[in-house]
């Protein structure tokens, strides 16, 4: 995940909620947030129980769901961004289940998308499951919560690919003030488990904040700052906001 040393601390990871404000827009919003700097996009398919988000990210997957937004259709708007950095789908495990597991890795897989982050799907939960993405073109991404046990840990890690996800503290997703000051402890922790890259997300909303995790991790995940400014000021306020956050994780 890691690029030239000497040129960048981590990766970028904006979120993007796929249907937000508007397909159009959403559209649009994934080529700039690529052109400013991101090195991934995580692109969210709406669903209407999301349990792991906090306002921010309910609010613009309603907006969506509410303008028709499905996974064919989030599939078919990858596609169409042509984007040349690596996409992440992340998603609910009953969109997928709806659309048709087998179906949906091979037309994301077609579609362009690289990796697969379910949010409530834990290690272990359904072998066939794991066997059939781990047998597709996609990678298995792993979240990591903070509280995760030692042994617990072992399994989260077991089988996953591309690089894991630490949350970087407890709750739902939304902007914070503040790094927690725990974080390094977690994410040496979650580094002796496993060789994987780790990104870091949750909470994460400023540069200043960018940058202090950047120091510990191999990726930042940014995703309701980016979202609220895309929703409240537009493509404009989106754009300048990933620039700034990609200007904070390169080595000064």
């Amino acid at each position: 995940m890691r690029g030239n040393p000497a040129v960048r601390r981590a990766a970028l990871i904006p979120y993007l909620t796929a249907g937000f404000p508007t397909p159009a827009v959403s559209l649009e919003a994934l080529r700039v947030v690529a052109d400013a700097g991101a090195d991934f996009v995580e692109v969210g398919i709406p669903f209407s129980d999301p349990l792991a988000d906090g306002p921010t990210i309910q609010r613009s997957t309603q907006a969506a769901l509410d303008q028709g937004m499905t996974a064919a259709r989030v599939l078919e708007q990858i596609h169409r961004a042509g984007l040349a950095i690596p996409v992440i789908v992340m998603t609910y495990l009953n969109p997928v289940l709806a659309f048709g597991l087998e179906r949906f890795v091979r037309d994301a897989a077609a579609a362009g998308v690289s990796g697969l982050l379910l949010t409530d799907f834990p290690a272990g939960a359904d072998p066939e499951i794991e066997a059939l993405v781990a047998a597709s073109p996609l990678v298995w991404i792993r979240l990591i919560a903070p509280t995760t046990s030692p042994e617990r840990l072992t399994r989260a890690v077991r089988g996953a690919s591309g690089f894991l996800y630490l949350i970087s503290r407890l709750g739902v997703t939304g902007a914070r003030d503040q790094v927690p000051p725990d974080l390094a402890g977690h994410v040496a922790r979650v580094r002796a488990a496993s060789p994987l890259p780790l990104a870091v997300g949750f909470g994460i909303a400023t540069p200043a904040q960018a940058r202090a995790t950047a120091a510990l991790a191999d990726g930042v995940v940014v995703g309701s700052a980016i979202v609220e400014a895309l929703g409240r000021d537009g493509l404009g306020a989106a754009e300048r906001l990933v620039r700034e956050l990609a200007a904070a994780v390169r080595t000064p």
